[in-house]
C-alpha cells in the first residue's frame, strides 16, 4: 500500500455506528413516558363529540374546539362517580392526565373528573334526568292516585332523627289521634341513601292494609336532598301499589320525587294535613248531615202526628180499633191452620226418609264388598297355583329340550375330540384331501381354540 492511500470504509459500518434505529414500540412507549412524566394533571375545556358507552363501562368521546381535537377516555371506576350524563354537544371541563394509546399510536386524556362548564353538575343530572322521565309519561296528571278518604294505616319513610319525624306525628297526633303509623326508618342523604328509601317503601309494601306513605325530609341544600332526585326511587314511587305523598325540604324545593309522587306537600307537617283533610271534611260533612236529618225526623214525624189525629176524629174512622182486633183473629187462625199444615207435612216426610234409610241399608255397599273381597282372595289362589303348576310344567319340557339340543349340537361332537377343517378363507369346510395341495393354509376348529396349518403333502 503506497503513503498517502485511503484505507477502504465500509458503508454499513459506518452507518451503524451513526444511527439509532427504534421500532415503533419503543418510541411509542417513551412518546408516552414523556407526555405522563410532564402531564400528570391537566384540565381540559371542550365539546364533547363521538360520545359512547361501552359494554365494559368505559365512556370514550372526544373533546373538541374550533381548531383542535383530542380523544378520552373516563373508565368504568371514575364514571360512576359522575352526577349527570355526558353527551353529544355538552360543554365540559375534564380533569386528567395525558397518555398514549399504543396499538393506535394516539394519544389520549383519561379523564378523572368531568363538570359541565357555566352550569353544575347536579342541576345538569337534576334537568337530565326530569326530561328523561317526562319523555316517559311518569310525571302525567292520569298517573297520579288520589289519596284514602279515611287512612287507618299510614306508613312513615323518614329519619327516625329528623325533625320532619316529630312535626308529622304532631299534626297526626292533634287531628286525628286514631291513625295507625307505621314507620319505615332510614337515611335520607348521603352515599346509598336513596337505595335505602327505595327498601324502607318496599318494606311498607308487605305491611298490610297500609293505604297511603309519607316520604320525606326536612329542608337542606341541593346536595343534601339528592337522594330524592335519584332515579331508582322515583321508578319505585311510580311503581307503589298505594298513593305517595313527597313532602321534601321547604316549599322552595323541588326534587324528582316531588315530581313522580302522586301528591305533592311543601313540608312534612304539610303532608301530615293532607293526609287527614279528608278525614277533617268527611267528619265535618257527617255532623251537617246528621243535624239536618235530625231536624227533617222531627218535622216529619210532627207532620204525621197531625195526620194521625185529623184521622181519629173522622166518623167512618171511628171503630177502626174493633176491626183491627178482628183482623187479628183471622190471622191467628190462618197461622194455626198453616202450623198444621206444615206439621203434618214434616211428619210424612220423615216417614218416608225413614223407609228410604232401610232400603239404603239393605243395598250397603260395605257387605257387597266383603263378598267381592272374599271371591277375588279365592280366584286370585287359584291364579297363582295355575301360574306355579304351568312354570313346572314348562321347565321340565325345557330340560328335555336342552338335552336333545345338547346331544344334536356340533360343540358335544368337538367336546369328544373331533374337529372341522376348513380352507385358509374359511369359506369352506374341507371334507376331501385332494381339494387341498401342499402348500395351501387350512384352519381346523377344536372344542376349544382353532389351530392355522400348512398341508405339506396329502395322501
Amino acid at each position: 500500500m503506497t503513503k498517502g492511500a485511503q484505507l477502504p470504509i465500509d458503508d454499513a459500518k459506518l452507518t451503524s455506528t451513526i444511527r439509532r434505529i427504534l421500532t415503533v414500540t419503543q418510541l411509542t412507549t417513551a412518546i408516552r413516558s414523556i407526555l405522563e412524566s410532564n402531564y400528570q394533571e391537566v384540565w381540559l375545556e371542550g365539546e364533547i363529540s363521538n360520545c359512547r358507552l361501552w359494554k365494559t363501562g368505559h365512556l370514550y368521546f372526544t373533546l373538541k374546539d374550533r381548531t383542535a381535537q383530542i380523544r378520552a377516555v373516563m373508565f368504568r371506576s371514575t364514571r360512576r362517580y359522575l352526577r349527570f350524563e355526558p353527551e353529544d354537544g355538552l360543554q365540559v371541563v375534564a380533569r386528567g392526565r395525558v397518555s398514549v394509546y399504543e396499538p393506535k399510536g394516539e394519544y389520549q386524556i383519561i379523564a378523572e373528573h368531568l363538570e359541565p362548564h357555566g352550569l353544575g353538575a347536579l342541576q345538569l343530572a337534576f334537568d337530565q334526568l326530569r326530561q328523561r322521565l317526562t319523555n316517559e309519561g311518569l310525571f302525567d296528571t292520569e298517573h297520579k292516585r288520589p289519596l284514602p278518604a279515611l287512612p287507618r294505616k299510614i306508613g312513615i319513610v323518614t329519619s327516625v332523627d329528623g325533625a320532619a319525624l316529630r312535626d308529622i306525628i304532631k299534626v297526626l297526633g292533634r287531628r286525628y289521634p286514631n291513625a295507625h303509623l307505621v314507620i319505615s326508618p332510614t337515611r335520607v342523604q348521603g352515599e346509598g341513601a336513596a337505595r335505602d328509601i327505595v327498601r324502607a317503601i318496599q318494606r311498607l309494601h308487605g305491611v298490610p292494609s297500609v293505604e297511603v306513605i309519607i316520604v320525606g325530609r326536612g329542608g337542606g341544600s341541593i346536595e343534601d336532598l339528592w337522594a330524592f332526585n335519584d332515579e331508582q326511587l322515583a321508578r319505585a314511587i311510580a311503581a307503589s301499589p298505594v298513593p305517595i305523598i313527597s313532602a321534601v325540604g321547604h316549599e322552595t324545593d323541588s326534587t324528582i320525587s316531588d315530581y313522580v309522587a302522586d301528591v305533592r306537600a311543601p313540608t312534612p307537617s304539610a303532608a301530615a294535613e293532607l293526609v287527614v283533610t279528608r278525614h277533617t271534611e268527611i267528619l265535618g260533612r257527617i255532623d251537617r248531615v246528621t243535624t239536618g236529618l235530625q231536624a227533617a225526623a222531627h218535622a216529619g214525624l210532627e207532620r204525621r202526628r197531625v195526620v194521625v189525629h185529623t184521622l181519629e176524629t173522622r166518623p167512618g174512622l171511628s171503630s177502626w180499633h174493633a176491626r183491627l182486633v178482628l183482623r187479628g183473629r183471622h190471622a191467628g187462625e190462618l197461622t194455626h191452620r198453616l202450623t198444621h199444615s206444615m206439621q203434618t207435612g214434616a211428619a210424612v216426610q220423615r216417614r218416608r226418609c225413614h223407609e228410604l234409610r232401610l232400603r239404603l241399608q239393605a243395598l250397603d255397599l260395605s257387605r257387597q264388598l266383603v263378598q267381592i273381597r272374599s271371591r277375588l282372595t279365592a280366584n286370585y289362589a287359584r291364579i297363582v297355583r295355575g301360574i306355579s303348576d304351568t312354570r313346572r310344567v314348562c321347565g321340565t319340557r325345557v330340560q328335555a329340550l336342552t338335552g336333545r339340543l345338547e346331544t344334536l349340537s356340533p360343540l358335544g361332537v368337538l367336546a369328544r375330540g373331533y374337529a372341522v377343517c376348513w380352507n385358509g378363507e374359511r369359506t369352506a369346510i374341507v371334507r376331501d384331501a385332494t381339494t387341498v395341495s401342499p402348500g395351501d393354509a387350512v384352519r381346523v376348529t377344536l372344542h376349544n381354540g382353532e389351530l392355522l396349518c400348512e398341508v405339506r403333502k396329502h395322501d
